[in-house]
């Protein structure tokens, strides 16, 4: 790259959110520059080859159901490989399956083990809203946390924290369930309508293939933007890109370092080992939820999606809600063993990832989505101005990509150069 370029726009950060902002800028037919610091894309949602097995950045699964992604990734080319429904809670009385008894056979009788008829009714009737009701309807509901929300929705203190509680803390990385209500419901409902699934070549292959349908010369690996200047950004070595709009679609931290007056956002971290294993020690392919312990969840996660390990082998996923210490590992490798009911004196650790910005929180007051101009010039996207999940981050994007094909529709207009109909910031279909 010269020392010095002009472009229309510079996107910072080839996450979901900066990927999916790049090609709606593309595809208006402006000159953009993506500029990723790593050398490669996906922020987060990255995935590594080790020793014949494929580790996703922490435990994902990826969900069907979101409008931006039917919209943006062909599915069929992921060859995603789906979890059974449901999800096994462990319990000191024993695992119960806890699904939907009108689609899985034998799920009644366990769920009768763990609450009460009302309490099952309860479940249905909102699950059942959940999935059915408009979304706007559930974007509009009252501010109170997803512990509160369950309180509403009739069921009983018991149930919630003994059942859905371990499952829950799983998703949001929130041991209290203090996110948002509206969050939770969404969430519900996507999970409720869509499937979830792992590609074959990892969770990284979703942002690879918006990364591919991006221009040549577009995207800049390898380029880390150290500071924003009046007319642009400025790189490493004294290279400078100069742009009328920058959009930074980092992570919550490298935001606020690039745009000290951003708010602070508080996120939540998690750790998550991978261990190998000759065989696998069960042959479900469903969330493992420990419902006493000190786990997450675990996952034989080469039962869902073969080809995240060699033949022969298993690749078993198992998650800790923070940041865990070399004690709390050992501890969590003892609760496998019991969990499991096997020894792991044939299993292999072979990765630790701590990921500190798993997830943004949402608190139960927050909005479901913030305005992404900041300033003329500038602007800012990712889940953690939206919500915690892929299609928080594309919509999140898009919306960045809207207005800032509207400044600059206005520009053009004051300069009397002819330009198309600029859509408005608005907010995303679903979350």
């Amino acid at each position: 790259m010269a020392r010095a370029v002009r472009v229309d726009a510079v996107v910072v950060g080839a996450g979901l959110a900066g990927l999916a902002c790049a090609n709606d800028l593309c595809d208006a037919g402006l000159e953009v520059m993506l500029l990723e610091s790593s050398y490669r894309v996906g922020g987060r949602m990255v995935s590594d080859p080790q020793d014949g097995f494929l580790l996703d950045r922490g435990f994902q699964v990826f969900n069907t159901a979101y409008p931006q992604v039917r919209r943006r990734v062909d599915l069929r080319a992921l060859r995603l490989r789906a979890f059974d429904p449901g999800f096994v809670l462990a319990r000191a009385d024993g695992s119960v399956l806890v699904g939907d008894p009108t689609r899985q056979r034998g799920v009644l009788p366990g769920l009768l083990r763990l609450g009460s008829a009302r309490d099952l009714a309860a479940l249905a009737a909102f699950s059942a809203r959940d999935m059915l009701a408009p979304v706007g309807l559930l974007k509009g509901g009252r501010e109170v946390t997803a512990r509160q929300a369950l309180t509403r929705a009739g069921l009983s203190d018991g149930f919630s924290d003994e059942v859905l509680a371990p499952f829950l803390r799983g998703v949001f990385l929130d041991r209290e369930l203090t996110v948002s209500g509206r969050f939770f419901h969404l969430v519900w409902r996507s999970m409720l309508r869509g499937t979830l699934c792992l590609p074959e070549r990892g969770v990284g292959q979703v942002p690879r293939q918006l990364a591919d349908r991006l221009p040549a010369g577009v995207l800049r690996l390898r380029s880390p933007v150290e500071r924003l200047g009046d007319d642009g950004v400025l790189l490493a070595r004294g290279r400078e890109v100069h742009a009328p709009a920058v959009v930074v679609a980092t992570g919550p931290t490298a935001a606020g370092s690039l745009l000290p007056h951003l708010p602070p956002v508080p996120v939540r971290p998690v750790t998550t080992l991978y261990h190998a294993a000759p065989a696998p020690p069960w042959t479900a392919k469903q969330l493992l939820v420990d419902g006493e312990g000190p786990l997450l969840h675990s996952c034989v996660v080469s039962n869902v999606q073969p080809a995240y390990a060699p033949v022969g082998t298993a690749l078993i996923s198992t998650s800790l809600l923070g940041t865990a210490s070399p004690e709390q590992i050992g501890l969590a490798e003892r609760r496998l063993a019991a969990l499991y009911r096997t020894s792991l004196r044939s299993w292999e650790r072979i990765a630790v990832h701590h990921v500190p910005e798993a997830l943004p929180a949402l608190p139960a007051s927050a909005p479901l989505s913030n305005t992404t101009r900041l300033a003329p010039g500038r602007y800012v996207c990712g889940d953690h101005r939206a919500t915690a999940s892929v299609q928080g981050a594309l919509a999140s994007g898009s919306r960045a990509a809207r207005a800032v094909l509207r400044d600059l529709g206005a520009v053009r207009r004051l300069n009397r150069e002819p330009a198309s109909d600029i859509p408005r910031e608005t907010g995303s279909s679903f979350i």
